[in-house]
C-alpha cells in the first residue's frame, strides 16, 4: 500500500513538472508574437524607449492605418486569398493522384517510378533553368508562374501515399468485385478516408502559399498582382527609406509618426492572423494526419 502511495506521489509529481514545463515553453513561444501585438499598436516613442512589454503603451492604430490607407494592401489580400486557395487545391490534387497509384503494389513500374521521384528530393534544377523555363512558356506576370513549379511536394507526395499504403486492401478488393474501377474507388472510398491527412497536407500547402515570398517577386513584376508578403515588404521598406531621408535632412526624429519597429510589428499581425483564425478549424485533423501518414513507408 505504501509503495502504491509513494508512485501515486511520484507520478503527479512528475505530471506536475511535465505541465509546467510544457507551460514555460507555451509561454516563451507566444511572448514573441503577442509583443508584436502589442507594438503595433504602441506609440512610437513608447517602442523607441522600451516601454512596451505584454500591453500596448498609448493605444493607437496610425501603423494599421498606414499600411491600408492607400487600399493597395487590401488587393494583395485578396491576390493571397486567390493564390493560396487555387494553389492549396491543385496541390492536393496532384498529391492524391500521384499518391493513389504509387500506393498500389500492382501498378507496373512502381519501383523504378518511386526511385525516379525520390531522386528529385536529391537534385534540383536550380533557380536559372526555372526561370528560363517560365519565361519560355510565356506565364510572366501570370500566376501560373508561381502554380506550376510548385505543383507538387515529393515529402508530402509521400505522407499521403503512406496512409494510403495503411488502409486495408480489403476494402479497395471489396469495391473492385461489385465493379468498382479505380476512379471510383479513389474518390467514393479512399478519399472520404484520407481526410485526415488531406486537412493536414492543406494546412502545410495553404502555409507555405500564404507565405510565399521570393517566387512571385521574381515571376510577378505587376503592382496589382502582387500577394501581400511582397507588398508588406514593399511598405516596410518605404518607412525605411522616409526614415534615413528625415535623418539627412537635419529633421528631428522625434517629429517622426511612425518607426520601422511599428510598421513591421503591424505587418507581422496582419501576415500571421488569417493562418492562426484556419488553424483551429483544421487542428482536430492536423496531429492525427501527420502521425498516421508517417507510421508507414
Amino acid at each position: 500500500m505504501m509503495l502504491n502511495t509513494k508512485k501515486s506521489w511520484a507520478s503527479q509529481l512528475g505530471m506536475v513538472m511535465a505541465y509546467l514545463f510544457l507551460g514555460i515553453i507555451s509561454v516563451l513561444t507566444l511572448f514573441p508574437f503577442w509583443y508584436e501585438i502589442a507594438a503595433s499598436f504602441s506609440s512610437s516613442r513608447a517602442i523607441n524607449s522600451g516601454e512596451v512589454f505584454l500591453w500596448p503603451i498609448e493605444f493607437n492604430t496610425v501603423a494599421y492605418q498606414r499600411l491600408f490607407e492607400d487600399g493597395q494592401l487590401i488587393l494583395a489580400l485578396r491576390n493571397t486569398i486567390v493564390v493560396t486557395i487555387v494553389g492549396t487545391v491543385f496541390n492536393i490534387v496532384m498529391t492524391i493522384l500521384a499518391a493513389y497509384p504509387l500506393s498500389r503494389r500492382r501498378l507496373i513500374g512502381r519501383k523504378p517510378l518511386l526511385m525516379f521521384i525520390t531522386f528529385t528530393m536529391l537534385f534540383v534544377t536550380g533557380l536559372i533553368p526555372n526561370f528560363i523555363l517560365v519565361k519560355t512558356l510565356g506565364i510572366m506576370n501570370s500566376y501560373w508562374a508561381v502554380w506550376l513549379p510548385a505543383l507538387i511536394s515529393t515529402y508530402n507526395m509521400f505522407v499521403m501515399k503512406s496512409f494510403m499504403e495503411g488502409l486495408p486492401e480489403e476494402i479497395e478488393e471489396s469495391a473492385a468485385i461489385d465493379g468498382a474501377g479505380d476512379w471510383r474507388i479513389l474518390l467514393q472510398i479512399f478519399m472520404p478516408l484520407c481526410k485526415p491527412i488531406m486537412a493536414a497536407l492543406s494546412l502545410f500547402y495553404a502555409v507555405g502559399w500564404w507565405n510565399s515570398y521570393f517566387n512571385v517577386m521574381l515571376y510577378i513584376t505587376k503592382s496589382a498582382k502582387l500577394t501581400v508578403m511582397v507588398k508588406l515588404y514593399q511598405m516596410v521598406d518605404k518607412v525605411d527609406n522616409n526614415l534615413l531621408n528625415n535623418a539627412g535632412g537635419n529633421d528631428d526624429l522625434s517629429q517622426v509618426v511612425l518607426t520601422p519597429e511599428s510598421i513591421k510589428a503591424a505587418a507581422i499581425v496582419i501576415a500571421i492572423m488569417p493562418i492562426l483564425c484556419v488553424y483551429p478549424f483544421l487542428q482536430k485533423h492536423f496531429v492525427k494526419g501527420v502521425l498516421i501518414g508517417s507510421v508507414k513507408g
